[in-house]
């Protein structure tokens, strides 16, 4: 089946101040919208607010342009390391930051937890799947100005994206799919900059 990403915005105070051995359950019931579950339901799309009835200082996002899977995010990040030398040097120097801690994998790494990587108990257990992403409030507003610069230079790279990256049949085939994904994230890193909260990506 692969590895799942769920994004959640959280108010940090709120999730700092909750006792570490509470943060867990309210997150997978964040993760997974509590327990009224319709299968005959069109699947959300969007931000979701807020992301379980009882928790009201934290939001998922659910995107359009993928199934939940991780895999778009991996390939979007793979693309970008096959045409970023290609780049607009203003493009590479504002997208490398904005998707370093995203979804870019440097130095095999998935995801960047930046900071506070004590978040959940068991963190550090090799046996359970740690966070994908853990960007506090900081980190958001950085990311939130990196991509204020790299979307008005994004369509630049269609020409050497079409070149150095395109891949038919492969996860993010095409500069439309790149960007499209892109654009979401800019959304995700936006609202919760303007809500001052932080993010977290969870395996499942």
């Amino acid at each position: 089946m692969g590895l799942d990403i769920t994004v959640l915005a959280v108010d940090w105070e709120r999730l700092k101040q909750t006792p570490l051995g509470e943060r867990q359950g309210l997150l997978e019931d964040a993760a997974l919208g509590g327990d009224d579950w319709d299968l005959d339901a069109e699947p959300e799309r969007g931000w979701i607010w807020p992301a379980a009835p009882e928790i009201l200082w934290c939001a998922r996002y659910e995107f359009h342009s993928t199934p939940g899977s991780y895999k778009p995010h991996f390939w979007t990040g793979h693309a970008w390391e096959d045409v970023r030398e290609f780049a607009d040097p203003v493009l590479r120097e504002h997208l490398d930051g904005f998707l370093r801690d995203l979804i870019w994998d440097v130095d095999d790494r998935s995801g960047a937890v930046t900071a506070d990587t004590d978040l959940l108990p068991g963190e550090h257990d090799p046996f359970r799947p740690r966070l994908l992403l853990a960007c506090p409030p900081a980190a958001v507003s950085a990311l939130a100005a990196h991509w204020s610069r790299a979307q008005p230079l994004l369509e630049g790279l269609r020409e050497p994206y079409a070149v150095h990256a395109a891949c038919p049949g492969r996860w993010i085939e095409d500069f439309d799919e790149f960007s499209v994904l892109l654009g979401e994230w800019g959304v995700v890193v936006a609202e919760a900059e303007w809500r001052g909260w932080g993010l977290l990506g969870l395996p499942w």
